[in-house]
């Protein structure tokens, strides 16, 4: 999408968006700060196939392919206690995901309260919206957008479209990084083994700037990540991550489990002709320039205000 192209369509969604954006009830479908990408706009989270098993033959211990996630926030079904300081950063958050403040939706207390607390991204502080990167247990858990795992014989490579970023996961025995000799990073560090079928990530040394998910949950940089991943079917991936910190939750905290749908060759190339993964880079001149100029502020009732 051209620039010219860019600002055009910016200013018509403008003029029309205004109450799908006040409104903050679902995760819009592009843009977790509320933004639009500049790939190339051939998601492949869209038309994917059914989370059905294919029976097709596989090795348990090849995780490569490309593969799309069914959800879209860490745990839906209870939030951990938090300790004091971890109670001062949730509050300090201000997503823009789940039911809207000062609606019905907000005020069920079946609902975590994470996700009750949704206001317009021009009014939140989501770092997202200003093209940082997302971190690494969000990454994991942002379904719209697939992913990529590439192993090796001494690693697992993992490269998402979203913000086209990747991690990498070493396999060849190394002990975790002592994190108090190494400056923290988005996705930490991160070595993995083989238990049986599954293999076990854990991941250390991340940047205490990041949420957990897009609902805002805070981490420190106590923070460890286990990831367990099974191939469980050909085309079907499952993984659970459990997030222990200390420095945050008076407890461990597990996942929902996250399932994978494999994406098959004729299906990323649907659209495009171009088989392979979007580069859905969040470009600030776009994001930042135009589109919160243009569409988010506006909609956010936040006119002329530039979130740098």
């Amino acid at each position: 999408m051209t620039r010219r192209h860019f600002t055009a369509t910016a200013a018509l969604v403008a003029a029309v968006a205004l109450p799908i954006w006040l409104s903050a009830q679902q995760p819009p479908a592009r843009g977790a700060g509320g933004g639009r990408r500049g790939g190339n706009g051939n998601s492949l989270g869209r038309g994917a196939r059914p989370l059905t098993p294919d029976n097709q033959p596989f090795d348990k211990h090849d995780l490569s392919g490309v593969w799309l996630g069914n959800q879209y926030g860490f745990n839906a079904k209870y939030e951990p206690p938090l300790t004091p300081e971890g109670k001062k950063k949730f509050d300090a958050q201000k997503p823009s995901y789940g039911a809207a403040v000062g609606t019905a939706a907000s005020r069920n207390t079946q609902v975590p309260s994470g996700r009750r607390r949704a206001i317009p991204p021009a009014q939140g502080n989501d770092y997202v919206g200003a093209c940082n990167p997302l971190g690494l247990v969000r990454l994991l858990t942002y379904d719209p957008a697939p992913m990529e795992i590439v192993m090796t014989p001494n690693r697992m490579l993992q490269m998402f479209e979203w913000t086209w970023d990747h991690r990498e996961v070493w396999l060849d025995g190394r002990p975790l990084a002592k994190v108090e000799e190494y400056l923290p990073r988005w996705n930490g560090y991160s070595v993995g083994k083989w238990e049986g079928d599954t293999l076990v990530v854990t991941t250390v040394g991340l940047d205490d700037r990041q949420w957990l998910d897009h609902f805002g949950y805070p981490i420190s940089e106590q923070e460890k990540v286990e990831e367990r991943w099974t191939r469980t079917f050909h085309n079907i991936l499952e993984l659970t991550v459990t997030v222990t910190d200390p420095g945050i939750y008076t407890m461990p905290w597990t996942s929902d489990l996250i399932r994978f749908r494999w994406i098959p060759k004729e299906d990323q190339a649907a659209g495009t002709g171009w088989a392979s993964l979007a580069e859905d880079k969040c470009v600030p001149l776009d994001e930042v320039e135009q589109y919160n100029k243009l569409v988010r502020n506006p909609a956010g009732g936040v006119p002329g205000v530039n979130h740098k």
